[in-house]
């Protein structure tokens, strides 16, 4: 089996953001959502770098020593991969969080993961 802990920020975020995509969208069915194009009008809501850094802001002091030094890794990593349409500032908070959501999955936490998803969820709808 694989040592998760020497992965690095980018396979990280790469997992976690599979996870977070997935996570919002049941989520957005839950609430009653089943429209095609509303779903990916709300999800974008959730899942885009601005939303990413509005919970990154929030959340980031909560988060245990071993979490910051992940999101450390995954954020540092992503100056080297950023995607054509991201501003690298977003960017960087938003594989830094998709790193530790990508963590946390991999080593079982769904406790904690689900306690960081809840509280996402919170402050992307305080805007509403």
């Amino acid at each position: 089996m694989m040592n998760y802990e020497l992965l690095n920020g980018n396979n990280l975020a790469y997992i976690g953001d599979a996870y977070y995509e997935l996570f919002i969208r049941k989520y957005l069915l839950d609430q009653g959502l089943t429209k095609s194009n509303d779903l990916r009008k709300a999800s974008i809501k959730y899942v885009s770098a601005e939303a990413h850094v509005k919970i990154v802001a929030k959340i980031y002091d909560s988060l245990t020593d071993k979490e910051k030094d992940i999101f450390k890794r995954g954020r540092n990593n992503s100056s080297v991969l950023k995607s054509k349409s991201a501003k690298t500032f977003p960017h960087q908070q938003s594989s830094g969080l998709e790193a530790v959501l990508g963590y946390l999955y991999l080593m079982n936490q769904t406790e904690r993961l689900n306690e960081l998803f809840q509280k996402a969820i919170m402050i992307v709808n305080e805007g509403e």
